[in-house]
């Protein structure tokens, strides 16, 4: 799913929030409720006319899951070049050593990339297959060293 901060124009991440908050009270999305809902989070104090907002809306512009794969195609390039930068500004660093450069400010830095990539893959990877929950006596056997006691008996209750 996209996050706000995943659109290049705060207008779009603005009308993005807008939507979800809608369709998640289970409001009807309408234009009377989009820009009531605008007007309540700001965009109308932005400079944004009530009638660019509903244009922005009112053309269909392709397939909604076309675009949403897009939007977070530039979300994990924007990601993972500011996360090269700060990489950068690590290693140009004098005062940085080479603990910290791997450990906390790398390691740091792509964790953002990582949650990035794996909201790219949950969102462009095929829905998974129910498959039939294994139980315990269908599990696969562990590998491990072999037991030198014997199992645990089972008690007899009265």
């Amino acid at each position: 799913m996209a996050d706000p901060a995943d659109f290049t124009h705060p207008l779009h991440a603005g009308l993005w929030q807008c939507l979800t908050t809608l369709t998640r009270r289970s409001v009807p999305v309408d234009p009377v409720t989009v820009l009531w809902e605008a007007q309540h989070r700001g965009l109308l104090d932005t400079g944004a006319r009530p009638r660019e907002l509903l244009d922005l809306l009112d053309g269909t512009a392709g397939s909604p899951e076309y675009w949403g794969e897009r939007i977070l195609q530039r979300s994990v390039l924007w990601t993972a070049h500011h996360i090269g930068l700060r990489i950068e500004a690590f290693t140009e660093d004098p005062a940085t050593t080479a603990y910290q450069l791997v450990a906390v400010g790398s390691r740091r830095a792509l964790a953002d990339l990582s949650a990035i990539r794996t909201r790219w893959q949950q969102a462009t990877s095929p829905a998974p297959t129910s498959k039939a929950a294994r139980t315990r006596a269908t599990a696969a056997p562990r590998a491990g060293p072999p037991r030198t006691t014997a199992a645990p008996t089972a008690r007899i209750s009265r």
